[in-house]
């Protein structure tokens, strides 16, 4: 960046504020402490930390569940259980008819799938045609992250929706 007919102070200013991105936050490196050196039981602050991670782990755990066995009961649909990541990465089995649409609009199937997902729900999963899959089958990635399950039962009635339109 060049700075040209500026006033000198107000350069000295631009320039400090950009050295500050430079710097590691504190209130990020404060964080990080504390990740790696939580509370023990017997300090004062264990017994709400405690409490909050118990809170963060079960949500996550409850909606990796109820993903996984949405996916479970979804027509030419595959997933292994939630097993610690934060993604889930099932196989689908995608009618011919969609396969050929796909083509028709140059998407690769899976890209095709996800993008008729996101538009129908709003809700957001990777092609797994990114991640350099076996020819001929397709994936996607999705996680469980957002907050609540009720989005789980939009991407079901999707699913069977577009099984519907496309069988």
């Amino acid at each position: 960046m060049e700075l040209i007919n500026f006033d000198p102070e107000v350069v000295a200013q631009i320039y400090k504020f950009i050295s500050i991105q430079l710097c590691p936050p504190v209130i990020g490196q404060c964080l990080v402490e504390l990740m790696v050196h939580p509370p023990t039981e017997g300090q004062p602050s264990y017994d709400t930390y405690k409490k909050e991670y118990d809170a963060i782990f079960s949500g996550l755990q409850s909606r990796a569940n109820a993903l996984y066995e949405a996916f479970a009961a979804m027509e030419g649909v595959t997933c292994q259980s939630p097993q610690g990541s934060m993604y889930l990465f099932p196989s689908i089995k995608l009618p011919d008819k969609a396969i050929k649409k796909a083509k028709e609009e140059d998407k690769q199937p899976d890209a095709f799938y996800v993008g008729k997902l996101l538009d129908a729900t709003g809700v957001c999963m990777v092609p797994g045609s990114g991640f350099g899959q076996k020819e001929g089958t397709w994936h996607f990635r999705t996680t469980f992250l957002a907050p609540g399950t009720e989005w789980v039962e939009r991407i079901r009635v999707f699913h069977e929706g577009f099984m519907d339109e496309f069988r």
